[in-house]
C-alpha cells in the first residue's frame, strides 16, 4: 500500500468522523427530548427517573394546548391557501414573462425571507393594526404567508424552469384551450412541487413564533406561543411532549415531501 493511499484513507475517515460528530451534535438534543417526554418526574431532568405517559395525558386534557393546536392548524391551512394563491401566479410570471425588471421583482418577492423576521413582524403589526386584523386567524395567516410565500415561489419556479413547454404547445396544436392545456398537461407535471411547497408551508407555519407574537392575541395563540409562554413561566415536561409531537409531524411531512419528489 502506497503512502498516498494511506493518507487518502486517513483523510476520508477523518472527514467521516467529523461529519459523524456534527450529526451527533445536531441530533443529540432531539434524542434527549424524547425520553424526557416520557419522564415520571415533575420537572425536566435527564435521564428520567421513571417511565410515564402523564405528560401526553396532560397535553390532551388541558384545553389551552388543544385550543392552541386548533388555532395553529387553522392558521396553517389558510396560510397554505394564501401562499399558493399568490406564489403560483408569481412563479409563472417570473419564469414566463419576459421583461427587464424580472430580477428586481424576484428580489422583492424574496425580500421577506431575507430580512430579519423581527423587522417584518414589526412592520406587519403596524400595518395590520391600521387595517384592524391583528388578533385574527386571517391576519395571522396572511402575515405568515408574507414570510413563507418566497419559499413557495422558489420551489415552484425551480420546477417551471425545467418544464418543457413543447408539451403545452402540442396540446394547443391538438385543439386544447390554454386553460385545458394547463389543467391536463402543466398542472399534473408541477403538482409534486406544489404539494411539496404546501407541506413546507404547514411545517413553517407551525414553527413560526415571531410573526405570531406580533399579530396574535390570547384568543389566537398558536402552539409555538403556548410553548414559549410555558417555557418562560414554568418548565414542565409537557413541553417535551409537545416537542415530540411536533417532531413526529415534521418527520411525517418530510416523508410526504420525499414521496412527492419520488412521484415527480
Amino acid at each position: 500500500m502506497t503512502g498516498s493511499s494511506i493518507s487518502d484513507r486517513i483523510m476520508r475517515w477523518g472527514i467521516y468522523g467529523f461529519v459523524g460528530l456534527v450529526v451527533i451534535f445536531l441530533v443529540a438534543p432531539i434524542l434527549i427530548i424524547i425520553p424526557i417526554s416520557f419522564s415520571s418526574a415533575r420537572y425536566l431532568t435527564f435521564p428520567p427517573p421513571g417511565f410515564s405517559f402523564q405528560w401526553y395525558k396532560e397535553l390532551v386534557e388541558r384545553p389551552e394546548w388543544l385550543r392552541a393546536f386548533w388555532v395553529s392548524l387553522k392558521v396553517a391551512g389558510l396560510c397554505v391557501v394564501l401562499s399558493l394563491a399568490f406564489g403560483l401566479p408569481a412563479s409563472f410570471a417570473l419564469v414566463r414573462a419576459k421583461f427587464k425588471l424580472t430580477p428586481l421583482f424576484y428580489a422583492l418577492i424574496l425580500s421577506p425571507m431575507l430580512l430579519p423576521s423581527v423587522v417584518v413582524g414589526l412592520g406587519l403589526f403596524f400595518l395590520f393594526s391600521k387595517l384592524g386584523i391583528t388578533g385574527s386567524v386571517g391576519g395571522l395567516a396572511l402575515g405568515q404567508a408574507v414570510v413563507i410565500m418566497p419559499i413557495v415561489v422558489v420551489m415552484i419556479t425551480s420546477t417551471l424552469q425545467g418544464f418543457d413547454r413543447r408539451l403545452e404547445q402540442a396540446a394547443l396544436i391538438f385543439g386544447a384551450s390554454p386553460l385545458t392545456a394547463f389543467r391536463l398537461v402543466t398542472l399534473p407535471i408541477i403538482a409534486p412541487a406544489i404539494i411539496s411547497a404546501a407541506l413546507f408551508v404547514i411545517l413553517l407555519s407551525f414553527d413560526d413564533l415571531l410573526i405570531a407574537l406580533f399579530l396574535s392575541d390570547p384568543s389566537t395563540s398558536t402552539l409555538s406561543i403556548a410553548i414559549w409562554n410555558n417555557t418562560t413561566m414554568q418548565i414542565s415536561p409537557v413541553i417535551a411532549a409537545v416537542s415530540v409531537c411536533l417532531l413526529g409531524m415534521s418527520i411525517l411531512i418530510l416523508g410526504l415531501v420525499a414521496i412527492a419528489r419520488r412521484w415527480a
